[in-house]
């Protein structure tokens, strides 16, 4: 989506945009250090605690779309159309294959949500990490005929390489929120707190909002995400 999105900024503000593609608690780090002006991030618990540390200025609602939980069709651990939680248990109850991110990513913190919610500790060979983003985790849940979770939007622009299929859905536990978040010269010198104030108006201003609202429509015959800004986030999903 930022690759049509940030042409858009450019010609509207004049500002170029060099982006970064890491997940979010990687892109929070970054912007601790000082080594980025700007956040579109998904780990709202780790944003909040980030932004209460003072060197960030404000964080806005932007869009969301929601993570799905994915597995083979033969379906093992038998948990298609059951809630989260109940999800959850009973992929560790059969001891079937889960491929977890593990990289500190926003998808990674709601994972580990879901294990507390359903009170599991996942380990054992049953229980594996890639330590990379969502594309190769969900190539290799595919190949290893394993569960996994995914924002829907990769999914779908992957789906038809791989052997997955949406197995769990639609709970509130399974919302993802997106924020923008400006960093301000508290976080080091060099960041431009300027550019930074310029994309999160823009992005958060009706004509990008638009945008993201149609953004997959044409290709997939659904959005992927749903523009937010301005909304009341405690009632996003209901």
């Amino acid at each position: 989506m930022l690759d049509e999105l940030l042409p858009a900024f450019t010609r509207d503000s004049g500002w170029q945009v060099k982006t970064l593609a890491v997940g979010s608690g990687q892109a929070i780090e970054l912007g601790r250090r000082g080594e980025a002006d700007v956040l579109l991030v998904h780990s709202p618990a780790a944003e909040e605690k980030f932004v209460a540390e003072g060197s960030a200025g404000q964080r806005r609602l932007v869009m969301h779309n929601d993570f799905v939980l994915l597995g083979p069709p033969a379906d093992p651990a038998r948990i298609r159309g059951a809630k989260s939680a109940e999800a959850m248990k009973r992929i560790e109850a059969a001891r079937a294959t889960f491929v977890s991110r593990g990289d500190e990513s926003g998808t990674h913190a709601r994972e580990q949500d879901l294990w507390s919610g359903a009170a599991v500790e996942p380990g054992g060979t049953w229980y594996q990490s890639t330590g990379q983003g969502m594309g190769e985790t969900l190539r290799v849940a595919s190949e290893k005929a394993a569960y996994t979770l995914s924002d829907r939007a990769t999914f779908l622009t992957q789906r038809g390489s791989l052997e997955l299929e949406v197995l769990g859905e639609g709970d509130p536990g399974l919302l993802n929120v997106y924020h923008v978040i400006e960093l301000t010269t508290k976080a080091g010198e060099r960041v431009r707190a300027d550019g930074a104030r310029a994309f999160a108006d823009w992005i958060v201003a009706p004509a990008a909002q638009r945008l993201i609202g149609e953004f997959g429509r044409a290709k997939y015959g659904r959005p992927l995400f749903t523009p937010d800004a301005g909304a009341d986030e405690a009632a996003l999903g209901q």
